[in-house]
């Protein structure tokens, strides 16, 4: 059973933050002490779940997949939740939430939409699951007056697809209701302009792109600090990539291509060493197996669990973090009926839901995302995205770094 959610090397305090659900599973296996917010937060920051295991020689394999079972049923149980309750609903919100903050998210869903005058249908999956569920409705002819009422999602792909959402919005179909016209300061102090210009789409917040070192596996190399060092050829078979996830993935290709051609994507090719989930590297990372990729790239988040471990150092490109925006697209023949649930996603509490559990810095204003000044960001631009046809582009870069892989071209 694969395990996406936690790292075994992570505090009892951190998992059971992330996934409250887990608190009395834990409590019956003998951790008494998180019962109580107080002791959790004392005791459970001390002792990893690994270590916690051990003390109470307890197996370590079948609890992990226990705690992966309920944090599964308790996600489907919230779906199932939300989607009964609403689901004849007139107003229907559809697309990816990334996991770490998806089920507080859906939870205070519940809550915002439970004294809407319209009901509401809520179809918001993991962003583990893919898009591809998506495209395929999107992909079927359907008509803009079928179309659901806001989308939201991280990656270029979904929309700015000429033959999907970009196609759509060419018709006028979307409007940026937000109110957001003024960026945080992490952005406007480096120079990343993330409103659109000509109001249609909306951007919440971005899943950045940073690299992990394994000092362990440099084998007398420098750190690489930047996207460019990453390319040199220095790091080859050297780097693991998140491949399987398809909207960082995709947002890695697009931006490198952007940057150094198709050349750079031939580069990143060959600097692959393997495809991994960040959660995986870090559990082999924490054991100091050799052979391992002497760089990871992974979300900003996925590095809060690196911390505890000496030989990995997490490093913020000095060329910006490549970044892949959580965007939300609003039909505006469904304004202002839509508009309270627009107000909820563009909400203070939800910036600090996706800046503060998620490390998504938010491109609200006020909210602290954490950074320090100097920490840039990667992306295409706007021009970039309305003149080219990233949806082609990426399929066609795809199959390019596929080919490299294999010696072809």
């Amino acid at each position: 059973m694969e395990n996406r959610y936690f790292s075994i090397e992570e505090s009892l305090a951190d998992i059971s933050g992330k996934y409250p659900e887990l608190i009395a599973l834990l409590v019956n296996k003998g951790f008494a002490q998180l019962k109580d917010e107080k002791k959790r937060k004392e005791l459970g920051r001390g002792i990893s779940l690994k270590q916690a295991v051990e003390l109470k020689g307890l197996n370590l394999e079948k609890l992990v997949k226990l705690m992966i079972k309920e944090i599964e049923t308790k996600d489907d149980r919230t779906d199932i939740t939300v989607i009964e309750k609403n689901g004849a609903g007139d107003l229907r919100v559809e697309g990816l939430l990334p996991c770490p903050v998806r089920l507080p998210l859906l939870e205070r869903l519940e809550t915002a939409t439970a004294n809407m005058s319209s009901p509401v249908s809520l179809e918001l999956k993991a962003a583990s699951q893919g898009l591809g569920w998506l495209k395929d409705k999107l992909s079927a002819g359907i008509e803009a007056k079928d179309l659901a009422d806001i989308f939201i999602s991280a990656g270029f792909d979904l929309f700015f697809d000429r033959n999907l959402m970009e196609g759509f919005r060419q018709q006028g179909v979307f409007k940026d209701s937000t109110g957001i016209n003024e960026l945080n300061s992490v952005f406007k102090d480096t120079g990343v302009d993330l409103l659109d210009p000509v109001g249609d789409y909306a951007v919440l917040a971005v899943v950045p792109a940073v690299f992990l070192i394994n000092r362990a596996e440099l084998a007398g190399r420098r750190i690489p600090h930047s996207w460019e060092d990453i390319l040199s050829g220095e790091f080859k078979e050297s780097v693991s990539l998140p491949v399987s996830d398809f909207d960082l993935f995709n947002a890695i290709l697009l931006n490198i291509y952007h940057q150094y051609g198709r050349e750079g994507v031939k580069k990143l090719a060959v600097s692959l060493l393997k495809s991994q989930h960040p959660s995986q590297m870090i559990q082999q990372g924490g054991r100091k197996q050799s052979g391992e990729a002497a760089v990871t790239i992974m979300p900003y988040f996925f590095t809060r669990m690196a911390e505890r471990f000496p030989h990995l150092e997490f490093i913020w490109p000095e060329d910006g973090a490549i970044i892949s925006p959580i965007f939300m697209l609003i039909k505006e023949d469904s304004l202002p009926a839509v508009q309270p649930l627009v107000d909820f996603f563009a909400s203070e509490e939800v910036a600090e839901i996706l800046a503060g559990q998620g490390l998504f810095p938010s491109v609200l204003p006020g909210i602290d995302n954490g950074l320090d000044r100097e920490a840039g960001f990667m992306w295409p631009g706007w021009d970039f995205l309305r003149n080219e046809n990233p949806g082609r582009i990426i399929d066609k870069l795809t199959k390019e770094f596929n080919n490299h892989l294999k010696g072809v071209g």
